[in-house]
C-alpha cells in the first residue's frame, strides 16, 4: 500500500506532469495553472482520505481530471449558444455541396498510424482542438482523450440526452477533421 509523500514537495515533484496534463486539456495557461493549484489544494485537504490504492501520481492526476470537468462545465454553461450554433452552420456550408458530399479531399486520411507517429501531428491537433468553440472542445478532451462514456459526459456537462451528445459529438469531429485536413494532411502531402 502506497504512503503519501510530504505535501510540501508535491509541487516540485508532480507540478510540471499536472501542468501538462491541464494545459494540454484547457489550452488556456492561466487555467491550467488554476487548476493545478486547485488540484495541491483539494490534495492536501483530502490527504487523509487517501487510501494508498494507487500512486501519488495517479491519484494527483484523478483529482486535476476532476478539476478540469469542474471548470470546463462551469465555462460551458456560461458560453452563449448562439454563437456556437452559427459557427456549425458556416462549417456545414464550408463542408458539403449542394447534394450533401465533403468539398475536401479525404484520401489523405487512409493512412492515419504515419501521422500518429509525428509530434507535429499532436501540435496541430492540440492547435485544432484550440480551435473549437469551447463546448466542443471539453466535448473533444472528454471523449476522445479521457475516453468517458455517453452517460457520463451528458452528466458531467449537464447535456438532456445522449441523442443531443451524439449531435454535438458529429459536428466536433467535422470541425477537427475539417481543421487536421486544411492544417495537417493538406501540408504534410506538399
Amino acid at each position: 500500500m502506497q504512503t503519501l509523500s510530504d505535501p510540501s514537495t508535491w509541487l516540485d515533484q508532480y507540478g510540471d506532469l499536472l501542468y501538462r496534463h491541464a494545459l494540454f486539456r484547457l489550452n488556456d495557461p492561466m487555467a491550467a495553472e488554476e487548476m493545478v493549484q486547485e488540484t495541491l489544494l483539494a490534495a492536501w485537504q483530502g490527504r487523509a482520505r487517501f487510501a494508498g490504492k494507487s500512486s501519488e501520481k495517479t491519484w494527483l492526476i484523478g483529482i486535476l481530471k476532476h478539476k478540469i470537468v469542474d471548470h470546463l462545465r462551469k465555462a460551458i454553461r456560461e458560453r452563449p449558444m448562439d454563437e456556437e450554433l452559427r459557427s456549425v452552420d458556416e462549417l456545414n456550408e464550408a463542408s458539403f455541396d449542394p447534394r450533401g458530399h465533403w468539398q475536401i479531399d479525404v484520401t489523405q486520411w487512409s493512412h492515419p498510424d504515419r501521422s500518429l507517429e509525428q509530434t507535429q501531428f499532436w501540435e496541430m491537433l492540440e492547435t485544432c482542438v484550440a480551435k473549437l468553440p469551447r463546448r466542443m472542445a471539453a466535448l473533444f478532451i472528454l471523449r476522445e482523450i479521457d475516453g468517458l462514456s455517453s452517460e457520463t459526459i451528458c452528466k458531467e456537462l449537464t447535456i438532456s440526452s445522449t441523442n443531443n451528445l451524439w449531435v454535438m459529438l458529429s459536428r466536433m469531429r467535422m470541425r477537427m477533421r475539417q481543421c487536421l485536413d486544411q492544417h495537417w494532411f493538406d501540408q504534410s502531402t506538399k
